[in-house]
Order: C-alpha cells, then structure tokens, then sequence
C-alpha cells in the first residue's frame, strides 16, 4: 500500500508540474516533458550501477553518486531559478555554461542507457529462450568463460559515453569559434552583365546571447571585412531571448562594413518569443528595442520590404521579409507580397528569408520569382559530418535544405542555407562550424 501511495503522489506531483510549467512559461512545456524523461532515464541508468559503485569506498561512491545526479541537479536549478528570476535577467555567460554543462551531461549518459536498455533486453530474451528450450538453457549454464553479451554492451556504453562527453567539451572550447569561410559562385542566367562578380558576405544566427566574450566575435567581424564584399547580408536571430544580449557587443558590430550597407532580416528568436514577458507593453518594448539598435548600427532592416542596387543603369533588387516558419510554433510573418510590390517581374531578385522552410513551401509553390533566397535558421543542428562527398546531420530530418546551395529542378531558383555563426542550447560545434558564407554573383 506504501509502494502504491509513493508512486501516486509521483505520478500526480509530475502532473502537476506540467500544468504549473504550462501556465508559467508556455512556449517550455517540451523542455519539462524532456526533464521527466530525463529522471526515468537516469533512475534506470542508476539501478545498473548502483550496486557496482556502493562496493566501492566511502569517499569514491558518493564522489560518483554527486556527478551522476549533478546534472539532474543542475537542470532543477535552472527550472526553479528561470520560475524566480526571469531568464533574460540571468547573467548571459553564466547561463550558456550551465545549460551547456547539462546538455553536455545528458548526452554522454544517452550511450550507457542505449547499450544498457539493448543489454537488458537481450537479457530477458535469454530468459523466455530458457523457459522453452531446456537444452539450450543447459548449454548456456555450462559457458563460464569469457565476457558475456551484456558486460560486453555495458563497457561500450561507458566508453562511447566517455567519447562524447569529451567531444562535446571539445565542440565547447575549441570548435565553437572555428569560424569556416565558405567561397560559393552560382551563375545566373537574368543576372544583368553589370553585376557580374557581384559579391555578398552572408552571415547568419548570430545568438549574442550565447557568446562568452568579444574575442571570437572580433575574430569573425575582421574575416567579413577581410572578404571585401559588396554588401553584408544578415539573415536573423540576432539573439536568443531578448535585444539586450546585443547591447554588450553593439560597438563590436559597428565595425562590419561593406560599401553598399549591411541588411538584415527578423528571426524567430528576434520576436521575444522564448521570454514569459509581463506585459505586452514590455514585449514591444524588447523589439523597439531591436528597431533602435539597428539604427544606431546603421543596419537596414528589411521587414517585409525590398531595396533596389544600380550599376550602370542596371538594377537587381534585394527583398528581406521577416521570419516565416512552417512549425507551428514559429512565427509566420513574412509578406512577399507586400515585399515585393511595384518591383518589375523581370528583375533579378535575391531574398532574404530566415527560415527555409518559406521557400520549401511558400517560395516555390506560389512561384514567387526569386532567383536566390538565403536563409540560416537551421545551424546544421551544429552537429554532422561533412566532407567533400559526404554530407549528414540531424537537421536534415526537419529541413529538406538545411545547409548549403540546393536548386529546385523544376524551376532552377536557388536557395542558400548558412550553418549560422553563432549558436543555441549547446554552446558548441562538432562537424558543423560556424559560418561565413562568400557568394560571388555571374551571369
């Protein structure tokens, strides 16, 4: 009866939970599902080795108990902390770690739960084998040598857990600022003579929010300006939450520079979205906000509107729309439309598009004529492999282009997608750097 009442009032206080983070902070509902997940995952995972480390000595098994529950630990501190102190309050820095700390964690444990869960399982197989097949059941009794199915399985999953814990620290410190500098030529056939190796720097997600210094942010600024392009091309998410991530690195971005200006469109990131805001008024704050940092940059925001270049009587014209999403929980705010109003059909036009969805499924379906989109959104999930003939990342399960040049057959339009420059959640890389992309224009 004990048994039966513990596991009730478990059952009803993790409900409860979830209509108390429902109510509190919305559009987070997933992570504390992910977070009840996460305790099943790490109770099974404790079962396995609680009796192995409890015969160890006294300082080692507790010394082993605080790290396998610390991120477990840390994760309700950041839960019961963001429900205290709203999260765009946190200091920034400390914020990335720590959430960087738990995700780096709970990854490493993924490996042991795998090869436990397939260890166990074979475990029962044996088991209902043993009830029909006496023989066999005999046979496998009499096998004492050698490491069996399940140690074997056990082992592997330490020591794949132990790879990518260290592989992610990695991806944290070394690959996270190892900016690429990605070179493309795409050829046009409307491009007009005049801007024949006309060149765009694009950057993209920049997320000031997760940046822990200046440094790397100086390091990529000198790389775009060393490209020497004709205009800068920004294709959202500045910050993770909200514009005052920015505030810290505004005179840092003052020096990007290109002599056509520097353009930028909204991501969903940009909208104060993620931020359980006490009012309205303070959410429209936070993009008024957003408005005026950009005008004091000197950056053209292009929500929903387009602009015109001309060499030698010859014009392209360059359309930015803000961020359309096709999940449901993006915004879905762009306006080609509106964009593109009173513009010639038949001049050449580059788009700006956060989210490549939109051309997926609004660009093409709807035949809008753009003969380049760029967008980021994805960050290549900042995790793949990538070579000169391979190319595979999670991100390619959610986004039928998720990096890289992809061009419609039917039509022949383009889409560019960069692997963005910054990054969210993880603060790191592995296999998918961050990016700046140099696109030379020819017709």
């Amino acid at each position: 009866m004990k048994l039966f009442i513990t596991y009730l009032t478990a059952f009803l206080t993790i409900i409860a939970g979830f209509f108390i983070f429902h109510h509190e902070m919305p559009h987070y509902t997933g992570i504390y599902v992910l977070m009840v997940m996460l305790l099943f995952g790490d109770l099974y995972l404790w079962s396995a080795l609680r009796k192995k480390i409890f015969s160890y000595k006294f300082w080692h098994k507790y010394a082993i108990a605080f790290i396998f529950w610390l991120p477990l630990m840390m994760s309700l501190f950041f839960v019961i902390g963001t429900a205290i102190k709203p999260i765009i309050d946190w200091n920034d820095v400390f914020r990335t770690y720590w959430v960087g700390a738990i995700l780096v964690f709970y990854a490493a444990k993924l490996f042991p739960l795998f090869f436990l869960l397939i260890a166990d399982l074979i475990r029962v197989f044996q088991k209902l084998s043993h009830l029909f097949y006496k023989e066999k059941r005999h046979k496998l009794a009499m096998q004492g040598e050698g490491i069996s199915r399940s140690k074997f399985l056990q082992y592997m999953g330490y020591l794949t857990g132990g790879l990518v814990f260290s592989g992610m620290l990695a991806g944290m410190f070394k690959w996270a600022y190892d900016f690429n500098i990605v070179k493309k030529r795409i050829h046009f056939s409307r491009l007009p003579e005049a801007f024949d190796g006309f060149k765009i720097a694009q950057i993209s997600d920049l997320h000031l929010g997760t940046w822990t210094s200046d440094r790397p942010l100086e390091e990529a600024i000198r790389h775009i300006n060393d490209l020497k392009a004709d205009v800068v091309l920004f294709t959202g998410d500045l910050v993770n939450y909200s514009t005052r991530e920015a505030f810290r690195f505004e005179e840092n971005l003052k020096k990007i520079k290109a002599p056509l200006g520097v353009y930028v469109t909204l991501g969903n990131h940009d909208y104060g979205n993620y931020v359980n805001w006490p009012s309205k008024a303070a959410k429209q704050k936070n993009m008024t906000e957003l408005f005026d940092l950009y005008d004091r940059l000197g950056w053209n925001l292009l929500n929903n509107r387009h602009v015109k270049f001309e060499n030698n009587g010859a014009q392209i014209a360059l359309i930015g729309v803000e961020n359309w999403g096709a999940h449901p929980r993006f915004p879905k705010r762009g306006d080609l439309k509106k964009a593109t109003s009173g513009l010639d059909p038949d001049i050449f036009k580059l788009l700006m598009s956060h989210d490549p969805s939109h051309w997926d499924k609004v660009v093409l379906p709807e035949n809008f004529d753009m003969d380049l989109t760029l967008s980021g959104h994805t960050h290549g999930f900042q995790f793949g492999i990538e070579t000169k003939d391979f190319k595979w990342s999670p991100a390619q399960y959610m986004y039928k282009e998720w990096a890289g040049l992809y061009t419609d057959k039917d039509s022949g339009k383009q889409i560019y997608v960069n692997r963005g420059l910054g990054s969210i959640g993880y603060p790191g890389r592995i296999g998918i750097l961050p990016e700046i992309t140099l696109i030379e224009l020819r017709s």
